[in-house]
């Protein structure tokens, strides 16, 4: 390997702004402390806790625009359920 083209990689702190969280790793970060906006520990695709946010009632109009067919399958399905347990 060639010297001097290398980063440093060295132990770093990493402190994240959404839930306070702190916790060391290694990186090529040049400071000591490397900041983060959000983490695994806060982030809503890890933690499950995802929140909806609705804009202009997107949901609601989806939910209106294919309640008919929704209806449909669900009686549909009842239909032949029902048929499979009389047998």
């Amino acid at each position: 390997m060639k010297k001097g083209i290398h980063p440093n990689y060295h132990t770093v702190s990493v402190h994240c702004a959404g839930c306070g969280n702190e916790f060391e790793t290694r990186s090529t970060f040049a400071g000591e402390t490397l900041r983060v906006e959000i983490c695994a520990n806060c982030h809503p695709f890890f933690t499950g806790k995802q929140k909806l946010v609705d804009t202009a009632g997107r949901v609601e109009r989806f939910q209106k625009k294919f309640a008919k067919q929704i209806a449909e399958r669900k009686e549909k399905a009842a239909a032949t359920s029902g048929a499979h347990a009389a047998a």
